[in-house]
């Protein structure tokens, strides 16, 4: 068991807003064992950025982990020449070239429809009614389900991703998570004979037509929808929240002074998505006095190295002018988000700009309530109510 020393936090409140706990950890305690979570938490930038790159050491290859045993064994939980292969499977699908030439212009289309039927509204919850459906859509093309709904793709994810940051075995979110994987297996069995026979850009179209073996495809589909829906789904609502709440900020970027993959870069390292990224400890090792035995679970607190005040001054505060270089938002080994260019295409290309150009005068409607936010594997907001003029 790690020698780290042991920190307790209040989970209620971590989950509410975890980075009071995380900057105590990242000051007095930046290699902690965390009792209520069962792992060792690091919480530095530089640290996770030199050992998340130790795959011998720090194996994203789980076969215990709750990645694998709800979703399958997919690339993410795979290491070395194993990762590189699945990976190299689906970049003809998520390339820059891919994203630039074709899925671009298919997240406009997504955006523009879902916008003009927003538009005359005036209100709505920005998260459920324009962030989730712009992500949910452009995601079902993307993995190549495009026979549900977005409102499916978005449970599903919801229900993996708490099936996955389930570290106190609730029973409840398994059932969920369990529900959620059962749907995408139904929805990948409808399309397969559609897309073997007409193949396309997307994930599972792509992957149909390598020699990946039926439970790899699968397993890497689930992969997609668990980070490609809630996470640009969050930095869309929670990118404007942040803009409508710091006006000096949203008037640079609507002057031109900034661009919106800047908002996009600094919201991500602000309220990082993905707070976490999980690792198995592959063979004894120790950090100064500190040791780690085979099998310890370590988690790599992406969301408070991105706050780290030893890259970021003044780490806390939302800066659309900040260089961002040191973010690590998508990761920073051979684990980098496969998917980062087709969310920066569908948030920063697409997404963001389109909301302010087609909703004239938006604000935050207070009338309806607070914005909220929630989680530390995964954070984004819950709601946003807002209004503009029709």
């Amino acid at each position: 068991m790690s020698t780290a020393p042991a920190v307790s936090i209040d989970l209620p409140a971590f989950w509410r807003d975890p980075y009071p706990a995380l900057k105590e950890l990242r000051e007095n305690a930046p290699i902690a064992f965390v009792p209520e979570l069962g792992a060792t938490l690091f919480t530095r930038r530089d640290d996770i950025y030199v050992y998340e790159k130790m795959i011998e050491v720090f194996s994203s290859h789980q076969p215990q982990g709750l990645m694998n045993t709800l979703m399958g064994h997919n690339l993410m939980r795979k290491d070395g020449a194993a990762h590189q292969a699945e990976r190299a499977a689906i970049f003809p699908s998520i390339s820059p070239k891919t994203v630039r030439t074709h899925w671009t212009e298919m997240f406009q289309a997504h955006a523009d429809r879902i916008l003009a039927d927003v538009a005359p509204k005036g209100a709505v919850d920005l998260f459920k009614e324009i962030a989730l459906p712009i992500s949910g859509e452009c995601l079902k093309s993307l993995t190549g389900l495009t026979n549900i709904t977005c409102h499916d793709m978005d449970a599903w994810s919801q229900g993996m991703i708490d099936g996955i940051a389930n570290y106190v075995g609730d029973p409840a979110v398994a059932a969920r998570c369990n529900t959620a994987t059962a749907g995408i297996d139904a929805a990948i069995d409808d399309m397969v004979p559609v897309l073997r026979k007409t193949p396309d850009y997307s994930l599972l179209g792509v992957m149909l037509h390598t020699d990946l073996p039926m439970e790899s495809i699968r397993a890497n589909v689930k992969l997609a929808i668990s980070g490609g829906q809630n996470e640009p789904r969050d930095v869309i609502a929670g990118a404007v929240w942040a803009l409508l709440t710091h006006p000096e900020q949203k008037r640079r970027v609507l002057a031109g002074e900034v661009t919106w993959l800047q908002v996009f870069e600094e919201y991500a390292r602000w309220m990082a998505p993905i707070g976490m990224s999980p690792r198995r400890v592959a063979k004894r090792y120790a950090i100064g006095d500190i040791v780690l035995e085979p099998e310890d679970r370590v988690f790599f607190m992406f969301g408070a190295a991105n706050r780290d005040e030893a890259h970021f001054a003044d780490a806390d505060v939302f800066d659309v002018g900040r260089d961002t270089q040191k973010s690590i938002a998508f990761g920073a080994g051979p684990h980098y988000c496969a998917g980062a260019f087709a969310s920066r295409a569908m948030v920063a290309d697409v997404a963001l700009p389109t909301i302010f150009a087609r909703l004239r005068d938006l604000e935050l409607d207070e009338s309806a309530g607070p914005a909220q936010f929630g989680g530390w594997a995964f954070r984004g907001p819950l709601n946003m109510p807002v209004r503009w003029t029709v």
